[in-house]
């Protein structure tokens, strides 16, 4: 589509809304120009995308790029691009002028970037987790981007961030515009929208799934640039693989297909596919060496080690973290860091159940009172200075640990794991699978700023899935054992 053509009014030095004040043109869209601009009030610069006047004219668009910024405003996400205004200007003869303030970006497009061909491995996998995260942020507040494309996503310093949400809607939205037409790029556009399906988050993943085959082989897995190339392209029935890319862990090759999938359902969940490519970089952290090495160098200390009788905490920490979904590199340190208290606490209790007549080496001797004298036993009764300091209990009295109910912790990870499962199974929607995590994650949000009653939170959680089980959304045994879960949880420790 040819660059827009803006009226005299917008020319370096213009000011709109008599507050910001244009530098110079910076780039254009298929609707609108760039421009970067200082902000008079609050002497930043920033960048303010400006609606063609020809289509400004026309409220339909107008509205789109206020829908715009009020989608993007809400996202406050570090790989998001941040939106500070909108604002409408009427010329003396009419002319309509619609932008949106944005925060002004350094870098270059990823597209810019794939012209030099694909990207390592490593480098498109953590491109493609941020955006994961961005757009499973957004899905937690219902809006679907629905043109996640390199073009759309820039390079900076801090990371990636998605950009243009000019034709993101919220989940249930209609696809299509008013005249029946499908939105977006066509070689980004996920099947089902060419039937005008509602909008779903689903959309979005599979436009991760493109983004990621494209950065690590250099292309998309159905190179289109009409409709109709790509309506020819997805006759063929076979979900292209992610084959010849050095170094690739199965991993990412096996999310990238399913992502792909045509089938809306079996699409992992943005959420998911960060967590997926997180994980296959950890082997590459840094920070790894460290976290793996002891921090505490113990004594040796000679002794008995302490009687299987002595249980030893199986679990340190805080009493509430959201904790279920740290990565496998914070589950590794966790369980590191545990093994390192057990061991000082055996060895500490080594050192109490030693000899009390020896004392530990460099110690001052002091006059105490003499132990009162045992009383007398048999031989056979009596057991040996070198036997177990300490005699287990009796037979015919066992020791029963105590039980202890599931802790809130466990109960949000045993909610995730069947939510996720029924997504992937088909058996819970995706929009509804969506929809409960965001209320899990809502409420594992306030646990984690300090004590919550759950009472009220959970009532509303267990209608939710009454609810979606009745529209038939979520599968009835799925639904019972989400039900069952959410009951637990409001006893939960």
């Amino acid at each position: 589509m040819a660059t827009p053509q803006m009226t005299a009014p917008l020319q370096p030095g213009g000011l709109l809304a008599r507050r910001y004040r244009l530098i110079d043109n910076i780039g254009a869209g298929g609707m609108s120009l760039i421009w970067r601009a200082r902000d008079e009030v609050l002497d930043r610069v920033v960048a303010v995308k400006v609606l063609a006047p020809s289509l400004a004219a026309d409220a339909k668009f107008r509205d789109m790029v206020r829908e715009e910024a009020r989608a993007a405003a809400q996202l406050v996400h570090p790989h998001v691009t941040a939106v500070h205004d909108y604002g409408e200007e009427i010329a003396p003869d009419g002319t309509v002028t619609a932008f949106v303030v944005m925060e002004l970006l350094s870098g270059e497009e990823l597209e810019a970037r794939l012209t030099e061909g694909p990207l390592p491995w490593p480098e498109a996998v953590e491109i493609c987790a941020q955006v994961a995260e961005a757009l499973a942020a957004a899905h937690r507040l219902g809006i679907v981007h629905r043109d996640v494309t390199p073009s759309n996503i820039m390079m900076t310093p801090v990371g990636a961030k998605v950009l243009d949400f000019g034709i993101a809607t919220h989940i249930g939205a209609p696809d299509e515009d008013e005249e029946g037409d499908t939105f977006g790029t066509p070689a980004y556009v996920a099947p089902e929208r060419l039937d005008g399906t509602p909008a779903q988050p689903a959309t979005d993943a599979y436009c991760l799934g493109v983004l990621l085959f494209e950065t690590l082989t250099g292309h998309p897995p159905y190179p289109a640039d009409t409709w109709e190339d790509l309506t020819e392209a997805l006759k063929d029935p076979e979900v292209p693989r992610l084959v010849g890319v050095p170094g690739l862990p199965p991993a990412v090759a096996d999310i990238c297909f399913r992502c792909l999938s045509r089938n809306p359902r079996q699409r992992p969940t943005a959420h998911q596919v960060g967590e997926v490519l997180r994980d296959q970089l950890l082997p590459a952290d840094p920070q790894a060496a460290t976290m793996l090495s002891p921090t505490v160098t113990l004594p040796t200390v000679e002794g008995p080690p302490p009687p299987p009788e002595v249980k030893l905490p199986s679990e340190v920490g805080p009493e509430w973290a959201p904790s279920h979904r740290r990565s496998r590199h914070a589950r590794l340190a966790l369980t590191v860091g545990a093994a390192a208290v057990a061991l000082t606490a055996a060895v500490l209790l080594g050192m109490s159940l030693s000899d009390p007549a020896q004392p530990p080496s460099g110690a001052t001797h002091t006059t105490a009172p003499a132990p009162p004298t045992p009383a007398p036993q048999t031989p056979a009764a009596t057991p040996s200075a070198e036997a177990a300091p300490l005699a287990p209990p009796p037979a015919s009295t066992p020791v029963t640990p105590p039980t202890r109910p599931p802790s809130v912790r466990e109960v949000i990870a045993e909610i995730d794991r069947l939510i996720d499962n029924g997504v992937a199974e088909g058996a819970i929607r995706s929009d509804a699978g969506q929809d409960l995590d965001n209320l899990v994650h809502s409420l594992e949000t306030k646990l984690a700023t300090g004590p919550v009653d759950l009472t009220g939170p959970v009532a509303e959680l267990r209608t939710k899935v009454a609810q979606r089980v009745l529209e038939g959304s979520i599968d009835r045994a799925y639904g019972d054992a989400l039900d069952a879960s959410l009951a637990r949880l409001a006893t939960a420790a």
